[in-house]
């Protein structure tokens, strides 16, 4: 068993890296259906969703625009309940296709915040997309539009997410052990 070890915890291979691929290209292949003819703006949730992202965003192959967030709900291995906005989002998405792209969905604590503040600016449309999703933590009412791969309620690291701000550069997923 591959293991790693960051800070004080230590870390098992979960997902390795052509298993995340694989399931980046089946969403990318499923956005590219959906998106035809609605010049989408995807809005990428920072910092844990730059490589989903990324890799993402290389197989679309629809007129698109890409723009950034950054928001926080973590402390350490717990969500914290409390959404802070860090940068916010500076284009017009007034009659928009927003796509939010993110990392993680566990609670869905960030991303209801995140829907709550694009309605506000009348979207045509608002998609989720997320790399991964724990159905387990998962409190919330929306649906998501493009799930990568289900996982079970457990502490993750790499491809982007972190552990107080280690672990990011993996390119597999690692869980707690």
């Amino acid at each position: 068993m591959i293991q790693i070890k960051v800070l004080d915890k230590e870390f098992a291979l979960y997902i390795n890296a052509e298993e995340i691929q694989k399931s980046v290209s089946r969403v990318a292949q499923k956005m590219n259906r959906d998106l035809v003819g609605k010049n989408p703006l995807f809005l990428v949730v920072l910092n844990g969703s730059f490589m989903f992202a990324s890799d993402l965003l290389k197989l679309i192959n629809v007129p698109c625009e890409i723009s950034f967030i950054k928001l926080s709900s973590y402390s350490g291995t717990q969500t914290t309940s409390e959404v802070k906005q860090i940068i916010g989002l500076t284009e017009s998405i007034k009659n928009r296709n927003v796509v939010i792209i993110e990392d993680i969905i566990d609670t869905g604590i960030t991303i209801e915040h995140i829907i709550e503040q694009l309605k506000t600016h009348e979207t045509e449309s608002i998609r989720i997309a997320t790399c991964l999703y724990k159905p387990a933590a998962f409190i919330k009412q929306f649906s998501i539009d493009y799930t990568g791969i289900e996982i079970p309620n457990d502490f993750i690291v790499g491809y982007g997410l972190d552990y107080n701000g280690y672990a990011r550069n993996y390119p597999d997923i690692y869980r707690i052990i």
